[in-house]
């Protein structure tokens, strides 16, 4: 066929394909004996939609046209769907579109000129890494990120909590606190220093800000690379695939996208006594609190609480924790009551059974003066104290319900404002998903809210199928002696598989950095859990002593493997190390025996 013919033979045949694609709702390209595309016939039978399928193999020049879409789509293989004119791709595709929601709003006719391909709000650690991920993969993305200011008027810049109000700069004071004992600890070790040691907080919050500021920085110069539209604006949804974005100046705008994840997280709750926001501060305030808080009342007996009480009494603070019932609900409480036991005998004053039930200021200042007035939970006692500063630290709320969720159809639990959602982080509305701290009964932890993040993105737009694995994640808790944990509770353990079928294994230790100065003799601790009917495999690790969190990690990972206390004991330890204590543990709490340490 001379060159002229042959090219207006592809012509007409391009404008024939063309033609059936315009005109027909659902237009399928097949071959009749291709599993994969009678999978996708059947899925539209399912569906009660009527499509046009041309059999290709059944026609006699079946592969002129298979030539001609993949010239046109870039797609070799069949099934080719074509919706509304759009092309959906082949039998993975059709079905995971079909799964998220996006083939049910082509099938509307909902595809006209979505803005984005994915509107993220929240621009905290998950919504970060999912918006990345997913502008890497080639697909428009906003961010929308807002912080609303606190009753005291703080505030901050991207990146959410964890960078700004949570595990960086608690880490950072956390070691502040640790330079003050390993100070007393030099002297004993041969350091001479004549001069009296004070803690200046003004130069410790400084520096830590000034290091928030440029993480702050990274962030907004991350996403301009990766191509990631950031706006600093409040978002509201307004309809199923639309948002409002208002700016601090009041302006408005309104975007759309074809799909949406939710990644606000969560502000600290206050206790809705007389007082309570005029008067008290939050962790959201503390850690760019402009001057030392002074004597300080913290209210909860959360991790925030105890973190935060912690390094302030290392920092030579007078602090006293006011605790309404138990020590870091949800974690082990053998271990919750070691580290709380710890805090007290390290000068930390506590406060039990009680709740505030008015605040009022004595004095204003920086700090101030101010009365609390505590009821006990138990009786009618009702007790006066006086600090510089009261933070509060009773937990978090989800920041759900005021982003317009009822007007996209999202359920949102009535009770905490978490979102419920599926193993694949999808909420009942298809197209709109939800990472991070407002998942229901999910881990709030921001490696956790990375992990979803990105695994989401590579499964919306990659066509992968690895979902976030929310079982044994480790996690530390940075009190002045820290808990590091992996897996269940020993109350957990007990509740899933019965007291008979569990050993607790479990030993005191002294780390060899304290033997010097003569500090904390067999106040460290640690137990593994593990499972009688599985082989001994452990289940519950629980580590109190130094570097929690370097400890666990490790041990962490060994979980994840599957490890069983026959691997543990054939594990050598590093000797001298805190973590060899893991790897020789004999006694069980069972027998009652011995679990105190004398020397190597």
């Amino acid at each position: 066929m001379p060159p002229v013919e042959k090219d207006a033979g592809k012509k007409e045949l391009k404008s024939r394909i063309q033609e059936l694609i315009d005109s027909n709702q659902v237009m399928v390209f097949s071959k009749s004996y291709c599993p994969f595309c009678v999978k996708v016939k059947d899925l539209f039978k399912e569906l009660n939609v009527d499509c046009n399928v041309m059999e290709l193999d059944l026609m006699e020049n079946g592969t002129n046209y298979q030539e001609m879409l993949l010239e046109m789509t870039g797609q070799k293989t069949v099934p080719q769907v074509f919706i509304n004119k759009t092309h959906v791709g082949g039998c993975d595709k059709t079905l995971q579109a079909h799964k998220d929601g996006s083939l049910q709003s082509l099938l509307k006719g909902e595809n006209e000129a979505f803005e984005y391909d994915l509107i993220v709000i929240g621009g905290g650690s998950g919504g970060l890494s999912c918006s990345k991920e997913a502008a890497s993969l080639g697909k428009k993305v906003m961010v929308l990120d807002y912080v609303v200011p606190t009753p005291k008027g703080t505030t901050w810049g991207l990146g959410g909590t964890c960078v700004n109000v949570g595990c960086i700069p608690k880490k950072l004071m956390h070691q502040a606190a640790l330079l003050g004992s390993a100070m007393e600890d030099a002297r004993k070790f041969g350091w001479e220093f004549d001069e009296s040691v004070k803690h200046n907080w003004e130069t410790m919050k400084t520096a830590v800000n000034n290091y928030i500021g440029s993480l702050n920085w990274g962030y907004r110069v991350s996403l301009r690379d990766k191509n990631v539209n950031y706006v600093n604006a409040y978002a509201e949804f307004v309809e199923p695939h639309k948002i409002k974005a208002t700016n601090k100046r009041g302006k408005e705008t309104f975007h759309t996208a074809a799909r949406f994840v939710l990644a606000t997280g969560e502000r600290p709750r206050y206790l809705g006594v007389p007082g309570d926001q005029e008067y008290c501060i939050t962790s959201d305030d503390l850690f760019s609190l402009p001057y030392c808080p002074g004597k300080t009342l913290i209210v909860g007996a959360s991790y925030v609480a105890l973190e935060c009480g912690g390094f302030l009494a290392g920092l030579g603070l007078d602090v006293t924790i006011m605790v309404r019932s138990i020590l870091l609900r949800g974690f082990d409480q053998d271990m919750a009551n070691r580290a709380g036991e710890y805090m007290e005998e390290h000068g930390v004053k506590f406060i039990r059974k009680h709740v505030p039930i008015k605040i009022e200021e004595l004095e204003a200042g920086t700090p101030g003066r101010l009365k609390v007035t505590s009821k006990s939970t138990e009786s009618d006692e009702v007790v006066e104290g006086e600090y510089n500063t009261v933070l509060i630290a009773v937990g978090r709320n989800a920041c759900t319900d005021k982003i317009g969720l009822d007007k996209a159809g999202v359920k949102v639990n009535p009770k905490n404002g978490k979102i419920p959602v599926n193993d694949e982080e999808q909420t009942n509305v298809p197209h709109i998903y939800a990472i991070g701290d407002i998942l229901e009964g999910k881990w709030e932890l921001t490696p956790v809210a990375i992990q979803a993040g990105k695994l989401l993105a590579r499964r919306l737009y990659a066509g992968a199928a690895v979902k976030c694995d929310y079982i044994n994640v480790p996690t530390t808790v940075f009190t002045p002696m820290e808990y590091g944990a992996c897996g269940l509770s020993e109350e957990k353990a007990t509740e899933f598989y019965g007291q008979d079928n569990i050993e607790v294994y479990h030993s005191l230790f002294w780390p060899l950095e304290f033997t010097v100065p003569g500090r904390d003799n067999n106040k460290c601790y640690s137990k593994i859990i593990c499972n009688k009917l599985d082989n001994d495999r452990v289940i519950g690790f629980h580590y109190l002593g130094p570097n929690a969190g370097e400890v666990t990690q490790g041990f962490g990972a060994a979980m994840k493997c599957g490890v069983t206390k026959e691997q543990l004991d054939g594990t050598i330890g590093i000797h001298p190390t805190c973590a060899e204590v893991l790897t020789t543990l004999d006694v069980t709490k069972s027998s009652g025996g011995d679990i105190t340490k004398a020397g190597c």
